[in-house]
C-alpha cells in the first residue's frame, strides 16, 4: 500500500465509527498539525452518525454546525443523534459531539429522497487544469525548505500528510503571506479511490470542505495560521449537497470572503465536479484574532 493510499485508508477508518448503543457512536481523531481536532474530521463524523440513522435512500441535502470547544485530539470522541423529524421524503437529525462531557459540535442536519425538479447553477470559474498545477503537498516542502533555521515543530506541521490531494490555482505561501484579493480557487479529491457509496463520498466532501475556506478570508490581510500570535478556529459550518458527487475525481472548490469584523470572517465556496456541474455550496465564519505577542 502507497503511502496515498494509507492516508485514504486512515480516513475511511476515521469515518466508519464505532456502534456504542442505539443512535450513539464513537469516534478517534488524527494530528493534523493544528492544535485541536481538525474540524472538517468532527462535522464528517457526525453526518456519518446521522446517515446511519435514517431510512436507506434518504441522502443528506444539507448540514449547519457550530463548533463549541476546541477537540482535544487525545480522547475519542462520542456521537448522540436526535430523531427531530421522520417524513416520507424528508428526515431531519441533530448530533452532539461530546468530549470529557461536554459538546464540542453540535449539528442539524436533513435527509432527503432524490426526486426531479427545476434545475439552474452558477457557472463554473475558467482555471487552470489540475494536472498542470503543483499539489499542495509539494508547495508546503518548497516553502518550509526555503526558509532559514525553520523549527522542528513548524517543519513537522507543514509537512504532515493528509488523504486529500489539493492543487491550488494561484498558490499561496501560508509561511510567508502577501495581500491579496479574498478569492482563491483550489482543485481537490481523494489521494486513492473510495467505495462506491454516495453517503460516503458526502461525508468525505464535509471533511474536505473545511480546507482553505477560512485562509480566504485572511488573504486581504497577509497573515495566516502560522503568523505569531494568531488564533484560528470555525465557529460555524454549513454545507448544501446539489447532486451526487465522487470526492475521487478532481472538484474545484472556488471561494470568496466577502467581509471581515470583530475577529471574525465570513468565507463562502462553490464546489464544481471537472465539467461544470455545481455539486455543492458551503459557507462558514471563523474566528482571527491577533494577539500581542
Amino acid at each position: 500500500m502507497t503511502a496515498s493510499s494509507q492516508r485514504v485508508a486512515d480516513l475511511l477508518a476515521q469515518l466508519d465509527l464505532e456502534v456504542l448503543e442505539d443512535r450513539l457512536f464513537r469516534g478517534s481523531s488524527r494530528d493534523l498539525g493544528g492544535r485541536s481536532v481538525f474540524g472538517g474530521q468532527v462535522a464528517g463524523q457526525a453526518l456519518v452518525a446521522a446517515t446511519r440513522t435514517v431510512s436507506p435512500g434518504q441522502l443528506c441535502h444539507s448540514l449547519h454546525g457550530y463548533f463549541l470547544r476546541p477537540g482535544d485530539m487525545a480522547k475519542s470522541i462520542v456521537y448522540e443523534v436526535d430523531n427531530i423529524r421522520e417524513g416520507r421524503s424528508f428526515a431531519a437529525r441533530r448530533v452532539q459531539a461530546i468530549q470529557h462531557g461536554r459538546p464540542i459540535f453540535s449539528m442539524l442536519a436533513s435527509f432527503h429522497v432524490p426526486e426531479c425538479g427545476y434545475v439552474h447553477q452558477s457557472e463554473m470559474p475558467d482555471v487552470a487544469p489540475p494536472e498542470t498545477l503543483a499539489s499542495h503537498d509539494e508547495l508546503r516542502h518548497e516553502w518550509v525548505d526555503a526558509l532559514d533555521r525553520v523549527p522542528e515543530s513548524l517543519r513537522e506541521a507543514v509537512g504532515r500528510e493528509i488523504a486529500i490531494d489539493m492543487r491550488p490555482v494561484s498558490p499561496w505561501n501560508m509561511l510567508a503571506p502577501d495581500k491579496r484579493e479574498p478569492r482563491q480557487y483550489v482543485w481537490f479529491r481523494a489521494k486513492d479511490r473510495l467505495p462506491d457509496d454516495q453517503a460516503l463520498h458526502r461525508a468525505v466532501l464535509t471533511y474536505a470542505s473545511d480546507f482553505n475556506l477560512l485562509t480566504t478570508a485572511q488573504l486581504p490581510h497577509g497573515v495566516s495560521f502560522f503568523t505569531p500570535g494568531m488564533q484560528m478556529a470555525s465557529i460555524d459550518h454549513a454545507l448544501w449537497f446539489h447532486g451526487d458527487v465522487r470526492v475521487d475525481d478532481w472538484l474545484l472548490y472556488a471561494m470568496e470572503s466577502p467581509g471581515a469584523q470583530d475577529a471574525r470572517g465570513l468565507s463562502r465556496g462553490l464546489i464544481f465536479t471537472r465539467d461544470g456541474r455545481l455539486v455543492a455550496s458551503v459557507a462558514q465564519e471563523g474566528l482571527i484574532r491577533q494577539r500581542e505577542t
